[in-house]
């Protein structure tokens, strides 16, 4: 009897055999087969070809052991070898393999690997693996320009194949440079479909510019402008965050069609301002610090985020202050008053002078008209001259209040900065904050005393100080001085031409009669001849009496008398 199941098994091995023996016919030496790992001892990997024995690869030929069951590409060397053993080659399938895939990225732009191993003239040779060296420009290494080619070198990179054979020889070109714009562009892309305004993002703290720092976010930058690091007041970039650092920042700003990238850090924390009226009110004082200054102003931060402008004209009641780097520095801490504020635009008006009184509320008290003070000069003009009554508080002392007497065209010529004066308030003006100085009202007034003496018609004496082509000036009692116009000299002479301004000089005594005198304006006239004509008429006077008392004379008699006389002598 058959046993059938004997037949079934025998019927299953001839079609293993034939299936065999037609595997054995298509393998040919040199070909490339895949084979799989079926066996790994401590220096070889026994590999499974599909023909009757297995392959042996030496593992020093393997970058890592592989596992049982792993696929690994060979070549078929011979079909036998010593002892009946097949002769295959992982490193030569590798190499064959490395080419295919070569070929493959150089005519699809596939991006291979590669490492800098030494930096030549234009470039850098680039080792691709299996013994293969390709060349890169120095111009397609890197994004940036390359400064230091010797950094470059053991550095390991993706490259893009820009050329294989050159006129039907080996020459491979390669580009970093292409394949990182490539990569970025690529990631810049994603980073705009998949980010919105709002997300939160991780980047490395790449450069410093004047302006803020980029961040890299894999490849590209974003920026984290300086007015995007703190609600306060930021002067120094490095103050927030340091190069190389790792930080998380929050997107404000995408503009997709220009590439830019705008980050913030001080958006991870509310706008001050819009908690500003419930902590702050108009006329409140508050403490703050000086971080700026400028021909206008102080800046000062009262929180962080909210700064205000105290205005020039509001650092001092008193002083006149040309730049506010003469009350404040930067880093002060100061209080001011709070003026006005604008939360929509972020201002805040600051008054530092409103925190004290007004020293010109009550000026009059301090300096009431009529008060005498000693004062410094410290300022001269061509009028007068400032002199500081109290810190910041100057009257002025115009020249023509300096003396009764003199006559002053130069402020210069008698002030001194520096010089302590006394002086008196002789009038104050609050609301303009003038004060009115005079040194002369500190004695009394000579032309008043003058008129009293020597009214209009009396006689007085005085020396000749200037003689001029109108007349001639003498000075009289007290430093006075009047004028004697050329015709109130005497009576000209007929017989001589001799002009009357001749007959005095300089230093001559004189007496005169006071023609008109105006203490008001200080003017004091002068005549000889009037006091000459009234001398005359006091003698002729003296003669009438006499003619009177005797009955003897007359006026006729009296002129001969004068005649007779002249002639004697």
């Amino acid at each position: 009897m058959v046993d059938k199941e004997s037949d079934i098994t025998s019927e299953t091995q001839l079609d293993l055999q034939e299936e065999y023996l037609k595997n054995l016919n298509s393998i040919e030496e040199g070909q490339l087969i895949e084979s799989t790992v079926i066996e790994i001892s401590t220096e070889s990997v026994f590999v499974d070809v599909g023909y009757k024995s297995e392959g042996k690869i030496p593992l020093s030929e393997f970058t890592e052991t592989p596992k049982i069951g792993d696929k690994v590409n060979v070549i078929l060397v011979r079909k036998e070898g010593k002892g009946g053993q097949v002769v295959v080659s992982k490193g030569k399938a590798d190499v064959k393999v490395f080419w295919k895939e070569l070929r493959k990225a150089s005519q699809e732009d596939i991006p291979v690997d590669g490492t800098f191993v030494k930096s030549i003239k234009g470039g850098f040779e680039v080792d691709l693996g299996h013994g293969v060296i390709g060349f890169c420009p120095l111009s397609k290494t890197d994004v940036v320009r390359v400064e230091e080619p010797e950094e470059y070198v053991g550095k390991k990179g993706k490259f893009l194949i820009d050329r294989l054979y050159s006129e039907n020889k080996l020459k491979i070109v390669l580009s970093r440079r292409g394949f990182l714009e490539r990569d970025i562009a690529d990631k810049k892309e994603k980073f705009f479909n998949n980010t919105q305004i709002g997300d939160v993002v991780t980047g490395e703290v790449k450069s410093f510019t004047s302006f803020g720092a980029f961040i890299d976010l894999g490849g590209f930058d974003g920026l984290l402008h300086i007015n995007d690091m703190s609600w306060g007041h930021v002067t120094r970039p490095k103050d927030f965050v340091k190069k190389g650092e790792k930080v998380e920042l929050k997107v404000i700003r995408l503009d997709s069609e220009k590439q830019k990238i705008n980050l913030s850090l001080k958006h991870f924390t509310p706008d001050p301002w819009s908690l500003f009226e419930e902590k702050y009110h108009i006329d409140d004082v508050v403490k703050g610090k000086v971080t700026k200054l400028t021909d206008f102003g102080a800046f000062i931060e009262i929180e962080e985020g909210i700064e205000g402008l105290a205005h020039i004209s509001e650092l001092s009641w008193v002083k006149r202050i040309k730049h506010p780097s003469e009350l404040l520095s930067i880093g002060d801490e100061v209080e001011a008053k709070i003026l006005a504020y604008d939360i929509e635009n972020g201002r805040v008006s600051l008054g530092v002078k409103q925190v004290y009184d007004n020293p010109w509320d009550t000026i009059d008290e301090q300096f009431p008209v009529g008060k005498r003070l000693t004062g410094k000069i410290v300022k001269v003009t061509g009028a007068g001259a400032f002199i500081e009554l109290a810190e910041g508080i100057d009257g002025f002392l115009h020249v023509d209040d300096y003396s009764w007497t003199k006559r002053i065209k130069n402020a210069a010529s008698i002030f001194k900065a520096g010089d302590e004066l006394e002086v008196m308030v002789i009038a104050l003006d609050k609301d303009a904050r003038r004060i009115k100085l005079g040194v002369k009202q500190l004695s009394e007034d000579p032309w008043k005393s003058l008129l009293k003496s020597n009214p209009k018609g009396s006689s007085i004496e005085g020396e000749v100080t200037n003689v001029t082509d109108f007349g001639v000036f003498v000075r009289v009692s007290s430093g006075i001085e009047g004028l004697i116009n050329k015709y109130n000299l005497g009576e000209p002479d007929p017989d001589k031409e001799e002009d009357l301004l001749a007959k005095f000089s300089v230093g001559d005594k004189v007496t005169a009669l006071v023609s008109d005198i105006n203490a008001a304006s200080h003017r004091l006239s002068l005549s000889i001849r009037d006091y000459q004509k009234n001398l005359q008429r006091k003698e002729l006077s003296k003669y009438i009496h006499d003619e009177e008392d005797e009955s003897t004379s007359t006026f006729g008699d009296f002129l001969k008398s004068k005649d007779q006389d002249s002639i004697e002598n």
